[in-house]
């Protein structure tokens, strides 16, 4: 097979074309004429190929970040590239941060300069840094004061690469958080470097509905944790294994003395009462048209059966058990569908969806409806799918659709452009440039239609 040169366009399509010919063939070959040494030998290479790979990966990216613009794209980067290389947001936005870590850059300018980390990039090239290494290493500057000073972090990302390239990723870990010590050695953080490293993140809810929790918190949301625990997990106080917790006041003898929680039961339960006490005041005040509260969805059905789960305007799984009992509380909503949906027309009245239509969409679409989108209804807007506003749509529920800010704005002339198909599914058309045959319609908010053959079929032919 000819070499292909690199110079133009084509040279460049020819050597990917060269490349994946070449992966197949690999992948086809037969192996029985290996003998132990030989097999791992040829996985040693095939990871020193699978370490070098990002290299490509981190210029490309940094280019479509220096020169692509979101209208081109389709969306913000990170966002197009989980829609074209059908990866999480997550994933895209790692990528997207090592690139800027590891890749070429551009001055302003134009001339070239080294990636920010450029003893690990050139490890990475060579095949002897691996993702474990990268991601330990990253960690480590995140993790580092803003206080130390830039050749104090020149010294350690080469000191970090140098060892990376020399070690298993568990011994790694253990010289970067020496050497993360050494540089700290008296945990000199900052309220900067604080407020940089806070959060909390909840985990994806599990089969029996559970969602773990995690993050890191300042010391003044500590402060104030540690003072809801004090009253509102205290033995004896918002139990849920009680007939009627008590959540003012003191409990009774009998409430402390049959309280058999773990202190991080009584600090779930503490958790969620605190929740609901701040629900239940109002003074929230309203999250797209309506009073932030708890919206939750069910089919008559299964609340007459009392089995069952429910679907919240978050994206998550509520057991009947729990809808019912939440519905008995005020600020509370519940939206009931026979199955096809209530539908409420305002026409050309107003322009704005009511909070009915907006508790409807929240059931029905779930969230946004734009393709790849995770967005939950929570964070959604709602949008004139079938004609806009301004161009003489009607603000009734079989026109409406749930739609984030961010897809909502892609809907513009010359961008994308929305319909609602016959089967009442709200359609996303990508200008002819973005068009390269990927969904139009939504399927991650309702996983029930990914078991049917057509559910991307349109059903007006």
């Amino acid at each position: 097979m000819a070499t292909a040169t690199c110079s133009d366009r084509d040279g460049i399509i020819a050597l990917l074309d060269e490349y994946e010919a070449v992966q197949d063939k690999l992948a086809a070959v037969q192996l029985d004429a290996l003998n132990t040494a030989d097999m791992l030998t040829v996985l040693a290479r095939r990871e020193n190929l699978a370490r070098k790979a990002p290299v490509l990966q981190h210029r490309l990216i940094n280019r479509l970040a220096a020169e692509a613009t979101a209208e081109e794209l389709g969306a913000k980067l990170p966002r197009a590239l989980a829609m074209r290389l059908r990866i999480s947001p997550a994933d895209a936005k790692r990528r997207v941060e090592e690139a800027a870590d590891l890749g070429p850059r551009i001055a302003l300018t134009g001339e070239p300069l080294e990636p920010l980390m450029p003893n690990v990039a050139r490890g990475q090239a060579e095949g002897a840094i691996g993702a474990e290494h990268i991601a330990k290493i990253r960690k480590f500057f995140t993790q580092l004061p803003v206080s130390v000073d830039f050749e104090t972090k020149l010294s350690a990302e080469r000191e970090l690469a140098r060892h990376a390239a020399n070690l298993d990723p568990e011994a790694f870990r253990k010289v970067a958080d020496r050497l993360q010590a050494i540089i700290d050695q008296d945990g000199t953080y900052t309220d900067a470097d604080r407020r940089r490293r806070r959060g909390v993140t909840l985990g994806r809810q599990g089969a029996d509905g559970m969602s773990p929790i995690s993050g890191q918190l300042t010391p003044e949301a500590r402060a104030v944790l540690e003072a809801i625990f004090a009253k509102l997990s205290a033995p004896g106080m918002c139990n849920l294994d009680d007939e009627t917790p008590c959540v003012e006041g003191a409990p009774s003898d009998a409430q402390v003395k049959g309280d058999l929680r773990t202190p991080a039961q009584r600090n779930h339960d503490a958790l969620l009462a605190s929740g609901r006490i701040t629900l239940s005041t109002g003074d929230l005040g309203q999250l797209n048209g309506l009073p932030v509260t708890v919206v939750v969805s069910t089919t008559l059905k299964d609340l007459e059966s009392a089995a069952g789960q429910a679907v919240t305007a978050g994206g998550s799984l509520l057991p009947m058990a729990d809808v019912l009992r939440m519905a008995s509380h005020a600020h509370h909503y519940l939206a009931i569908f026979d199955g096809k949906g209530i539908p409420l027309h305002l026409g050309r009245s107003r322009r704005t969806a009511s909070p009915g239509q907006r508790i409807v969409l929240y059931s029905r679409d779930r969230g946004c409806t734009a393709p790849g989108c995770t967005a939950p209804a929570y964070q959604c807007q709602v949008h004139h799918a079938a004609r806009d506003w301004i161009d003489g749509g009607n603000t009734n529920i079989e026109e409406l659709t749930l739609a984030c800010g961010s897809d909502n704005r892609k809907v513009k002339p010359g961008g994308f452009q929305t319909r609602i198909r016959a089967d009442g599914r709200c359609e996303w058309i990508p200008p002819p440039h973005l068009d390269d045959g990927s969904p139009r319609v939504n399927d991650y908010h309702h996983p029930e239609n990914l078991m049917a053959p057509d559910s991307e079929a349109d059903p007006d032919g």
